[in-house]
């Protein structure tokens, strides 16, 4: 067999060979193509569907997208050991946002450590260097210079800096800032030259689930897009009587705060403003102050340097299911007035604790944040006509509006402080049912509530012990009594709830509570 290896096949090997071969070859024929084939391919090129690119967009708005940076004075003190003062636009550092204050501090620390670090801030006395405290993002909406950003961006600030998308650096003046908004104007110099500009869009025009691009300056990277869309629209965060914000998932970070929002058409839809995190992240949903909040405020800003809003003088709260029950009204919509402040626009037109204001000019008020909205839009001296439900009737009011004050502060009087007696509990059976034990005020105004039950109606409302009840479906009372005769009166009417002005230390409010089994 060794031989049959080393010498001349035979005519069998040959044939058995070949079959062999020819069976490797049908194998290679048909299960090896692919791989030898393969090395002839082009590159892979799937083809699927169309996908919207914010490219063309990007493009076209980011030369007017800028990155704000905020500075104050930092300069050394003369005489109090520390080595350092801190002058933030006549604010010390106490006033400083929480996270500023450890960035400072340790300047003030290290002040301590030598000569060489004191001059680095200038001598004792002189008069300090600029020092970066914050840094946002913000938009040119003129040709000639003028930026939109955040207050809470320029707020702390006494020097500012527009970092251009090609990296120029330019000083900016600041024009005017509303708090109430959170909205300032910057202006800077271009020395002739004419900035890109974007315009506003239209919020008849902005639907939920719009695609939106966020261009801005998150944690200070320079300019930065992302993308996605209105996710909501009228959100009210608790930041000021005139929230009405959009809510977006395109990615915000800090320092993207003052920077727009656009739609496919780069039309600022939007000012980024404030996120939700639990991270300090994005987290995918983000508040921007809407374009026809903005746009008004920015114009006055850039005319006068402020702000004018129309003014009531009435405090107001929303028209709950229960309140709007009490009341008669057949939908919980507008605002309730709970005090009408003497000397306003409101009490000389004769607005009274109790009106529920319905209609402004025709149109119907949805609640109280939506009344603030619209009377603040409206220049001072305007005249509304306002309907009114009152005593289950409708009326109308006509008022011309006063000035916001710049300062008014949003609290009622304060009664001053009351003594603790020993009150006389009322044994009536209508209001131990509602849960409360009152006696006569000190003052002989109104009910203190002397005590509650915690299992109550009147608890869950959150009525407390030493609070007032002042009045009773808007009729004034100062006897248990009287509370029941009112009750009596609007089961008579049909109503199963009244009405319950409460008096304490924070204010005046209403309540409604129920009164379907009260005799």
């Amino acid at each position: 067999m060794l031989k049959n290896f080393r010498g001349r096949p035979s005519l069998k090997t040959v044939l058995q060979a070949s079959t062999v071969a020819g069976l490797a070859a049908a194998v290679l024929a048909t299960g090896i193509p692919v791989e030898i084939s393969r090395s002839y391919a082009e590159a892979v090129n799937v083809q699927s569907p169309s996908v919207p690119s914010f490219a063309n967009v990007v493009d076209a708005v980011s030369p007017a997208v800028v990155s704000v940076r905020v500075e104050s004075r930092v300069k050394p003190a003369s005489d109090d050991g520390d080595g350092f003062s801190f002058d933030f636009n006549g604010r010390g550092f106490d006033d400083l946002p929480d996270a500023l204050k450890p960035f400072f501090r340790q300047f003030g620390e290290q002040g301590h450590q030598g000569q060489n670090q004191q001059r680095r801030f200038g001598q004792p006395g002189g008069p300090g260097r600029l020092r970066p405290v914050a840094q946002g993002s913000g938009f040119f909406i003129t040709e000639d210079g003028y930026i939109v950003t955040n207050n809470h961006v320029v707020s702390d600030g006494s020097a500012f800096v527009a970092v251009l998308n090609d990296g120029t650096e330019l000083d900016a003046k600041l024009i005017g800032k509303d708090p109430r908004t959170d909205l300032a104007v910057l202006k800077v110099d271009g020395k002739g030259r004419k900035f890109t500009y974007v315009n506003w869009a239209d919020d008849n025009k902005v639907r939920v689930g719009d695609w939106v691009v966020a261009v801005g300056n998150p944690f200070g990277l320079g300019g930065t897009v992302t993308a996605g869309i209105v996710s909501a629209r009228g959100r009210d965060i608790g930041s000021g009587p005139y929230d009405d914000y959009l809510q977006v998932d395109a990615a915000v970070n800090r320092g993207n705060s003052g920077g727009p929002t656009f739609n496919l058409n780069g039309q600022v839809v939007g000012i980024n403003t404030a996120i939700f995190s639990p991270s300090g992240g994005s987290v995918g949903i983000a508040f921007a102050i809407p374009a026809s909040t903005a746009k008004d405020v920015v114009a006055d800003l850039m005319k006068d340097g402020t702000v004018s809003r129309g003014y009531l003088g009435v405090q107001i709260q929303p028209v709950t299911k229960d309140i709007a029950d009490s009341l008669g009204l057949s939908e919980a919509n507008g605002a309730l007035v709970v005090s009408a402040q003497d000397g306003t626009p409101g009490q000389k037109a004769g607005m009274k604790a109790g009106d529920v204001v319905t209609a402004v000019n025709g149109e119907p008020v949805k609640d109280a944040r939506d009344l603030s909205r619209r009377i603040g839009a409206m220049a001072p001296g305007s005249k509304v006509e306002l309907s009114v439900w009152r005593s289950g009737k409708a009326q109308s009011v006509t008022v011309e509006l006063g000035t916001l004050p710049a300062d008014q502060q949003a609290s009622a009087g304060d009664d001053g402080d009351q003594q603790d007696q020993a009150q006389p509990p009322a044994s009536e059976k209508a209001l131990a049912d509602l849960g409360l034990t009152v006696g006569p005020a000190e003052d002989g105004k109104g009910l203190a509530i002397t005590a509650i039950d915690p299992n109550s109606d009147a608890a869950d409302k959150g009525i407390k012990e030493g609070e007032t009840i002042t009045s009773v479906n808007n009729q004034e009372v100062s006897s248990a009594d009287d509370v029941v005769r009112v009750i009596n009166q609007a089961k008579k009417d049909g109503r199963t709830r009244a009405l319950f002005q409460i008096q304490s230390k924070d204010g005046s409010r209403f309540v409604a509570l129920p009164i379907n089994g009260q005799g």
